[in-house]
């Protein structure tokens, strides 16, 4: 039973591939019915992945017929670019970033691969969701949410105004399965995937796995780090994350970053907090006044809170579309909407 809640905690958390690996040099230490699970749940990790890459290596190949440029995000891409091998990180799905303008193409392209998006939107709602939204999911014949693109890293309520082009311009290379495609730059990586953590309170134990791996590469630009996250107002959320990884899994912070970010006693005061959260399974509701404050804290500067706030409360998306139905002329109502709908969500709370 030990070791089998070892091993639901490890799938829990996206870590089961990295446990196997780190386990299987002293597998003689551990009883054999214990690594036999850990090897099976291993090896059916690997066959997902090897499908899934073969699926990405599709999907991007019809896209670049039609010379669209995509970037190859998280999962599969990461897995090889951090870890060397895409046996060794969770698969799950395929994730793509886009430029918003060629949304309706790439919709189309990847429906002829057997693709159908979640939202059914008119062409209105459509342009209004790429402004306001981030991601579409589409479902494959091989399962639902199979594919995600993204035209933004988050919902434009928290807040963080990237540059999506400078990611395009500053794209590395890596080998999925055999097969080039181009994926974010290890320092951009950094700094998205601290936000991605962020936004979903650090839960699971993979994402600081692979922040941990990122700070541990050669070379990694701390200067341009520490500079877009000046710019972006993000500082703080990187040096949480930072800590994190410090405190769970013993991750080393590079001494640079300490001449680069400045140091911040919130954000050692919210390691601790989150910690306490990882540690006793506690999970947020991210729809709740207790998880709207966090975010709020996470910031550093009063004025990315203003706006944080202010979208959060006046952005309509999908919800407030399906709730009313609106004619184009009353569109700019829906703001309306969206206020009615969160003010009755923080009465219930």
């Amino acid at each position: 039973m030990r070791w089998q809640r070892l091993f639901d905690l490890a799938e829990r958390h996206g870590v089961l591939p990295l446990l196997y690996q780190r386990l299987s040099g002293g597998a003689q230490l551990i009883p054999a019915d214990a690594m036999g699970t850990l090897q099976r749940g291993y090896e059916t990790n690997l066959h997902k992945a090897m499908l899934l890459s073969l699926e990405l290596i599709r999907i991007y190949d019809r896209l670049a017929e039609d010379g669209i440029e995509v970037l190859a995000y998280k999962g599969l891409a990461l897995a090889e670019a951090v870890y060397g091998d895409v046996a060794l990180r969770r698969a799950g799905d395929i994730d793509l970033l886009i430029h918003a303008c060629d949304f309706p193409q790439i919709r189309d392209a990847v429906r002829e691969l057997g693709y159908t998006p979640h939202l059914q939107l008119s062409k209105p709602q459509e342009r209004a969701y790429l402004k306001s939204g981030y991601e579409c999911a589409f479902d494959g014949t091989a399962g639902p949410n199979l594919l995600e693109v993204q035209w933004a890293l988050q919902p434009r309520f928290y807040a963080v105004d990237f540059d999506m082009e400078g990611l395009f311009r500053r794209a590395a290379v890596v080998a999925v399965a055999g097969r080039p495609m181009k994926t974010l730059s290890a320092e951009d990586s950094f700094i998205v995937l601290s936000l991605h953590a962020a936004k979903h309170v650090w839960g699971r134990l993979i994402w600081l796995c692979d922040l941990a791996g990122i700070m541990n590469l050669p070379d990694l630009d701390w200067a341009a780090i520490a500079a877009q996250a000046e710019k972006l107002g993000i500082a703080r959320i990187l040096r949480v994350g930072m800590l994190l990884a410090n405190r769970i899994l013993a991750a080393s912070i590079p001494a640079a970053t300490d001449a680069r970010l400045p140091q911040d006693a919130t954000a050692e005061k919210l390691a601790e907090e989150i910690e306490r959260h990882i540690t006793s399974d506690f999970v947020f509701n991210v729809e709740s006044l207790a998880y709207f404050r966090l975010m709020l804290r996470l910031r550093e500067h009063n004025s990315d809170r203003l706006r944080f706030l202010h979208r959060l409360t006046f952005t309509p998306g999908p919800g407030e579309w399906e709730a009313v139905s609106l004619p184009a002329a009353l569109s700019p109502l829906y703001r309306l909407v969206r206020l009615s709908r969160l003010t009755a969500r923080v009465l219930r709370d």
